[in-house]
């Protein structure tokens, strides 16, 4: 497999406290990499130091094995798009043109045909179409949240990082986003995706791997049957489960009850 991401002894603080301790990780070509962990656990930081939100301690961040510190603002958003936890931003403008702003790194002088045609497609990815001449400022925090993630996919990046994509959507949108995630990384011969998400069930189901982060550092990182044991929930996040194979394709997690905590 070819490696898009390399990030080696990655460390960030916030003063007195270490968020991520010598954190290594790669991400492959076309592989869908999900982060889970407890609130506070740096699954946002470390997605914030990846696209230079903020800036590490230290240790080395490589895409396509290049120092990604080498890169101007706008190559690196040629190459990582990013969706935040919380969409603060309120453009009173058409939901059309606010995913045009994704196309900002490709244009030149003027906006191109091509850039028109891409926000087209990637509306009629998501099926959003009815959405396109709607305010943005005047749609639900859901609706709001597909629109970013348009934007992001019409950015054209290799590697998209995605923190808490489905936060905000219900049951139907959550799945069917992230299908069209899946299938985006899985047919584009160059893309990859990094997603913080506290769902368990559709980490497993959808990721190829999973890395578990506990403490500032990843406690497991593997496919989801090998990281999403009895054992590392219990430690992690302090519950008792049951662990199946649902369907017979990816596994479910069944949380039971809080572990009894023990003097």
């Amino acid at each position: 497999m070819t490696k898009i991401l390399e990030v080696r002894d990655l460390n960030f603080s916030w003063g007195d406290n270490h968020v991520l301790k010598n954190l290594n990780l790669d991400v492959q070509k076309n592989e869908l990499v999900s982060i889970i962990g407890i609130n506070g656990a740096g699954k946002s930081t470390l997605l914030k130091c990846l696209n230079r939100i903020l800036k590490p301690d230290l240790g080395k961040i490589r895409m396509w094995d290049k120092d990604l510190s080498n890169f101007d603002p706008l190559n690196l958003s040629k190459l990582i798009s990013y969706v935040p936890q919380s969409i603060r931003s309120n453009f009173s403008m058409d939901v059309f043109d606010v995913v045009l702003l994704g196309r900002r790194p490709h244009i030149n002088w003027r906006i191109a045909e091509d850039d028109r045609e891409k926000v087209s497609q990637t509306l009629r990815y998501l099926e959003l179409e009815d959405f396109a001449f709607r305010k943005f400022d005047r749609l639900s925090g859901g609706e709001r949240q597909q629109v970013i993630i348009a934007k992001a996919i019409s950015q054209d990046p290799d590697l998209f990082l995605f923190d808490e994509p489905t936060s905000d959507l219900d049951l139907r949108n959550q799945i069917e986003i992230m299908k069209k995630i899946r299938k985006l990384v899985e047919n584009d011969s160059s893309k990859s995706a990094l997603i913080a998400i506290h769902d368990i069930n559709i980490a497993a189901r959808f990721s190829d791997r999973i890395l578990l982060l506990h403490e500032g550092e990843i406690l497991a990182s593997g496919a989801p049957n090998e990281v999403l044991t009895v054992e590392n929930i219990a430690q992690v996040f302090g519950v008792t489960c049951d662990v199946q194979l649902w369907n017979g394709e990816y596994i479910r997690v069944i949380v039971e009850d809080e572990i009894k905590q023990t003097k």
